[in-house]
């Protein structure tokens, strides 16, 4: 019974984290730029404290393609958040297609960001690390 009990409540649980992804991932395209950043905030708590690899890789591209606008039209703190998301995304997807795919997506991306002397040292770091560790990770090519 207590085991039951157990599994049905871990389930409810896994439910409501996958909600709440749904609902940063969904906020990640407000026009706020506060609710942008508190939605990549929420992501990257999530990403950093469990395995979501299952829920996420239904949902990469479009993740991808939020976190590249958030690359490009955000500003300092924002796009150092997607940075670090998109390292999160990448360490959760693992060194097979869909990983090298999210990152063959924004590599150009980040090198922009990276080389942009007007982007905040904050952004810049970040975008380093996530080329570097998605480089390491998801990139098939050897150069």
């Amino acid at each position: 019974g207590s085991e039951a009990a157990s599994e049905h409540g871990q389930e409810e649980e896994e439910e409501e984290v996958e909600d709440r992804l749904k609902e940063h991932m969904d906020n990640l395209l407000d026009k706020s730029a506060k609710a942008r950043q508190a939605a990549l905030q929420g992501l990257r708590l999530a990403l950093s404290s469990r395995t979501l690899s299952e829920f996420l890789l239904e949902r990469r591209l479009t993740l991808a393609d939020s976190l590249e606008k958030c690359l490009k039209k955000g500003k300092g703190e924002e796009q150092a958040l997607a940075g670090t998301v998109l390292t999160l995304l990448c360490l959760q997807m693992g060194s097979g297609p869909e990983g090298e795919e999210v990152f063959r997506s924004l590599k150009p991306l980040l090198v922009s960001v990276l080389t942009d002397s007007t982007a905040s040292p904050s952004a810049r770091q970040s975008c380093a690390t996530a080329l570097g560790m998605c480089c390491y990770i998801a990139a098939a090519d050897l150069e």
